[in-house]
């Protein structure tokens, strides 16, 4: 099992990435769905962040209100600090329970936004970094996510910076280009993934 660890800057592309490399037959672990999962209605991590934040963290149908949560521990990291002890255990079990049941001979993605900033790189056989240049970040948040440039410059500052990133990169996907090159950049770093694989297995 090759244990690969993806990333990228927001607007850079990484979401496309993961799913081309599905698409190739890549074993997806998906960092922020997982988060999600722990915390849905009904699961002992929605009942500890519960206790942790109170009832107004609910919403009217019982799930997390993720703006509301989002807005007390964005303001406060020792609040962030409370929910990031609750969360991330949970994310972690569940992830390597999807990574034993994969295949001995399986490339193995985790798709972690946050690989940089946490320093997860040492966790994965190696790190595939999506980059593309600030402006076509930019101009991806705003054109296609709908964003003010001003919420995007935001939320592009508060992540690790590029050359940080890119420090961790044992292979970049560089991601300034239309999707049919994408698509072949893609299947050619599946190729070496897939023959990592192998020769990790002999």
């Amino acid at each position: 099992m090759l244990k690969v660890g993806l990333t990228g800057g927001i607007g850079a592309g990484k979401s496309e990435v993961s799913r081309l490399l599905v698409e190739q037959g890549a074993v997806l672990i998906d960092a922020d769905r997982i988060a999600r999962e722990v915390v849905a209605p009904g699961t002992p991590g929605l009942a500890a962040v519960v206790d942790a934040f109170g009832e107004e963290v609910l919403a009217p149908d019982g799930g997390l209100d993720r703006p509301k949560l989002g807005s007390i521990v964005f303001a406060d990291p020792d609040r962030l600090a409370v929910l990031n002890s609750i969360v991330h255990p949970l994310v972690g079990a569940r992830s390597r329970e999807l990574e034993d049941a994969a295949s001995a001979d399986a490339v193995v993605i985790h798709d972690v936004p946050l690989l940089a900033e946490n320093g997860l790189a040492p966790l994965y056989d190696l790190v595939v970094v999506v980059d593309a240049a600030p402006e076509t970040q930019l101009d991806r948040l705003v054109r296609l996510r709908g964003m003010s440039e001003r919420d995007a410059r935001a939320r592009m500052a508060a992540q690790a910076t590029r050359e940080k990133r890119l420090e961790i990169a044992d292979i970049v996907i560089e991601n300034d280009v239309p999707l049919d090159e994408l698509e072949q950049r893609v299947r050619d770093v599946w190729a070496d993934l897939g023959r990592r694989a192998r020769a990790a297995q002999e």
